[in-house]
């Protein structure tokens, strides 16, 4: 994350596009569950959260362990931009920031832009902390068996 300073209450001044990079960076809330793996329906279209991490993720901070080169390791890890947003909004989780920001809605009182603590998401038990499992230790085929209610 940027050291740049951010603008007072800036995720209810600007809209998301308007940010500073370091702004959009700081709206994520840490919760990782953009991490984890999903199944999609080929007929529904339907998205269902699992508790299958990408291999970059830390089960207990809930962060990629190596973000600024995340692609050299996973090359279709997506990057959410303001660009970017409005397509990958089907599948975001519902408490996600931009997501919520995106559609209009303000901040949980957890979000560490509001509490000022980035260990609140996980102490709100709206985190992925501590649930998931590596992506390299199951198979595939056994994602269904790992499915999950969201919000968690």
């Amino acid at each position: 994350m940027s050291d740049a300073p951010l603008r007072p209450r800036f995720w209810e001044a600007f809209p998301l596009e308007k940010m500073t990079p370091a702004e959009w960076e700081a709206v994520c809330d840490g919760c990782g569950k953009c991490c984890l793996n999903k199944i999609e329906d080929e007929d529904s279209g339907e998205v269902f959260l699992t508790n299958v991490a990408c291999r970059l993720l830390d089960n207990a901070t809930c962060r990629c362990t190596k973000y600024p080169n995340r692609h050299d390791f996973v090359p279709e890890c997506i990057v959410l931009t303001p660009r970017t947003l409005r397509k990958n909004l089907y599948w975001l989780p519902q408490t996600c920031a931009y997501r919520l920001l995106h559609e209009g809605n303000p901040l949980y009182p957890w979000h560490h832009l509001i509490s000022g603590d980035a260990n609140a998401v996980h102490k709100a038990g709206v985190s992925a902390a501590g649930m998931t499992v590596s992506e390299l230790s199951v198979d595939d085929d056994d994602w269904e068996d790992h499915i999950i209610e969201e919000p968690l």
